[in-house]
């Protein structure tokens, strides 16, 4: 895309320049220059949705916003995705745009309280329709629907959300409970605040005390 700005760029020049240019020679050169030109933006590709829409986020200015919030809900049709905008209702609605292939998506919300919005999701946990997917502009809200190809339930909106709820199943689901218990334990003792700590390394002075009495056979 930015090749083919710069060939248009080009061929506005040489225009310029024949229209100054007065000697014969001159005018060939250019006029052959001119041909040349016209002929390869004639055969330059033509620019993929994803390239437009990544040029045009780069040509937006401005403060540019990543969301990270939102909420989803599914229908057997349907994958929901909401998210809040305050007054994005009172934009034009081209300034909403929503680019969406088989497994993703992804939403530009451009001059919103001079700002501009962007939320992309990549490898979606199953395929979507393209044509049957769709956005709404509600009151402080963008509704993102995304059509299934089939109707069956998703666990998650992406691939990598669903192996990452595995991993972590995983860390817990084992065969020795106590095993699952410390990394419960562990999990909570590294997210917690202080005074989730101070429980828990109570409760690990006290159980110590107790086996080391004999009170139980188990470490926990």
């Amino acid at each position: 895309l930015v090749f083919l700005k710069q060939l248009q760029k080009d061929l506005e020049e040489v225009k310029e320049l024949l229209t100054k240019a007065t000697r014969k020679q001159v005018r060939d050169v250019l006029m052959t220059e001119k041909h040349k030109l016209e002929l390869e933006i004639k055969n330059q590709p033509p620019p993929k949705l994803k390239d437009v829409a990544e040029e045009e986020k780069l040509s937006l200015g401005g403060y540019t916003v990543k969301i990270n919030n939102y909420g989803w809900d599914q229908s057997d049709k349907f994958v929901k995705i909401y998210i809040s905008l305050n007054g994005v209702q009172k934009l034009p609605p081209e300034n909403v745009q929503v680019n969406f292939t088989e497994r993703s998506f992804d939403l530009l919300v451009k001059n919103l309280n001079g700002k501009n919005y962007t939320m992309t999701f990549n490898n979606l946990m199953k395929p979507i329709s393209v044509e049957g997917s769709s956005r709404k502009i509600k009151t402080d809200m963008v509704l993102v629907m995304c059509r299934k190809k089939r109707e069956e339930k998703w666990d998650c909106i992406t691939q990598v959300e669903k192996e990452s709820k595995e991993k972590e199943k995983a860390s817990y689901d084992t065969s020795d409970p106590s095993e699952g218990l410390m990394n419960l334990l562990k999990k909570m003792y590294a997210e917690g605040d202080d005074e989730i700590k101070r429980t828990i390394n109570k409760a690990w002075v006290e159980s110590r005390e107790k086996q080391s009495k004999g009170d139980i056979p188990m470490d926990i």
